[in-house]
């Protein structure tokens, strides 16, 4: 069995991950359009090579991430996993991200709704584009700046859905370690999508978010493997956490490259299956805007690298050993 197709179980339920899995911001034309064409053959190629993970959300396209994983999936549910998020629905009103998203309608528009009628709402939309009547996971989106509003009106929301048999699992969709852990800490998940915090260039997770969901037995998405764009290519003008990256973060990024290359490892390879090494982690999430991109990402997470590699470049200062 390719590394791709293996499986991991989600805390305290039934469903299995495959250790890699799709996510659908890019198919849902971020900063390039993506046909429909393209998109169904991005999510058939995933599932014809074993991926049953499929993550999306009402953001990502603004409805057409979602509506284009429904069609695609359509007929075929056995044995795959789709995951949403709530917090962040649409509704009629101006598009504000045309250029983020230009595949997108320019009649509406997202916002923040924590509230608990549109929490039902919004996944029951989300659900109707997915033209299915249940999930198997629900996301709490972007809540860093409302981790009360999470713990104390979301989560016992999606809970009593989760008894009525809208959903299977509830997580958090989240981009950093404070808030993240707070609500953790005040639930009871059974997974945490965190993007960007345990990667080649940021470990910053594994100091108190990583041991904790260990300890209360949340599994681990991680997403983000690239930083954003940084680490699949480090040059002037690349991203870090969705902004142009600093200086000193292309050199380091840069440096692990050099030194990868001692190895025969593309960086791409390494930041893919970097999360692996952790053992909370059940999946590594990733996108793709094109079919060709989708393949390179299953080719670079499939390639055996040397045992030696990750503690040599702990040995070299570029990684810190993990932490438990």
């Amino acid at each position: 069995m390719a590394r791709h197709q293996e499986l991991s179980k989600v805390s305290n339920t039934e469903l299995t991950l495959t250790k890699l899995s799709l996510g659908t911001a890019p198919l849902g034309g971020l900063f390039g359009s993506v046909s429909e064409d393209q998109a169904d053959s991005m999510i058939d190629y995933a599932i014809g090579t074993g991926i049953n993970y499929i993550d999306t959300a009402p953001l990502y396209g603004y409805g057409t991430a979602e509506r284009r994983v429904g069609r695609a999936v359509s007929g075929r549910r056995s044995g795959l996993t789709i995951s949403t998020k709530v917090g962040r629905p649409l509704r009629p009103g101006v598009n504000l991200e045309m250029d983020k998203y230009p595949d997108s309608d320019p009649g509406i528009e997202t916002y923040y709704d924590y509230t608990p009628s549109g929490i039902r709402r919004g996944l029951e939309a989300s659900l109707e584009r997915l033209q299915l009547e249940s999930i198997e996971i629900a996301y709490i989106h972007d809540a860093e700046d409302r981790v009360k509003e999470a713990i104390d009106i979301v989560y016992p929301v999606l809970d009593e859905m989760r008894r009525e048999g809208t959903l299977k699992a509830i997580g958090i969709g989240m981009n950093w370690c404070p808030a993240s852990i707070e609500i953790i800490k005040n639930t009871e998940l059974n997974i945490a999508l965190i993007a960007g915090r345990f990667t080649l260039l940021d470990q910053s997770a594994q100091e108190q978010l990583y041991p904790l969901a260990l300890a209360k037995g949340v599994s681990i998405v991680a997403a983000g493997v690239y930083n954003s764009g940084v680490l699949a290519n480090p040059v002037e003008g690349a991203l870090f956490d969705y902004l142009p990256a600093p200086r000193e973060v292309i050199e380091k990024a840069q440096k692990i490259q050099e030194f990868l290359k001692d190895f025969d490892v593309p960086l791409t390879a390494a930041a893919m299956q970097f999360p692996l090494r952790h053992p909370v982690v059940a999946t590594v999430l990733t996108g793709a805007g094109t079919l060709e991109e989708l393949k390179a990402n299953v080719a670079a997470f499939d390639l055996d690298l040397p045992l030696n590699l990750w503690s040599e470049l702990e040995n070299a200062g570029l990684i810190q050993p993990v932490n438990t």
